[in-house]
Formats: C-alpha cells, sequence, structure tokens
C-alpha cells in the first residue's frame, strides 16, 4: 500500500506503507487508510514530528547502536514542509479520498 498525501497548497506526496504508518504513530494516529491532518492540528503535528526526528538522532549510548541508514529526518521532512505549506494557507491535507 501507498499513502498519497494531498493538499491544495502543495504538490501531492507519496510515502510507502511503512513509513506513512510510521509517521501517523509519531502524530499520535493509528495508520488508515483515509484522514485528514486540519490546519489547526499542524502545529502540533510539526512538532511531533521534530520531537521524533531529535530523539532519533540522540546519540546512543551503546557503541554497537547505529543510526538506519535513512533517518526519521530524511523520511518526515517532506512532511514537515507539506504541513507548513498547507498550514500557511489554511488548508487541509487529507489522504486515501
Amino acid at each position: 500500500m501507498l499513502y498519497k498525501f494531498k493538499s491544495a497548497a502543495t504538490g501531492d506526496l507519496i510515502m510507502l506503507a511503512p513509513h506513512g504508518d510510521q509517521m501517523l504513530r509519531v502524530l499520535g494516529r493509528e495508520p488508515a487508510a483515509k484522514g485528514i491532518i486540519e490546519p489547526a492540528a499542524m502545529p502540533a503535528a510539526i512538532d511531533a514530528m521534530l520531537a521524533a526526528i531529535a530523539g532519533e538522532e540522540t546519540p546512543p549510548e551503546d557503541d554497537e547502536a547505529r543510526q538506519p541508514p535513512v533517518g526519521l529526518r530524511q523520511r518526515l521532512w517532506p512532511m514537515i514542509e507539506m504541513l507548513r505549506r498547507a498550514h500557511a494557507a489554511d488548508v487541509p491535507v487529507v489522504w486515501g479520498v
């Protein structure tokens, strides 16, 4: 499955299911085939994603622990930008519709 996020303020953003599911969980939502992020909820969503990125980038205490080759910063940054633009235009971001 793919997630295709849409907004009138930006182009479409496509994510593979595992990455879209992970992003929705970061936002405190259950993965779903359809959904919406309203403009009023966008600042909190951006903050949650930035906090998740910061948490992942904290240096590990264990020398054996390694960051994945593609981290949350790379996966979530396009969505953060989409939410910022959509919030500035006061339009929602939707998927599955």
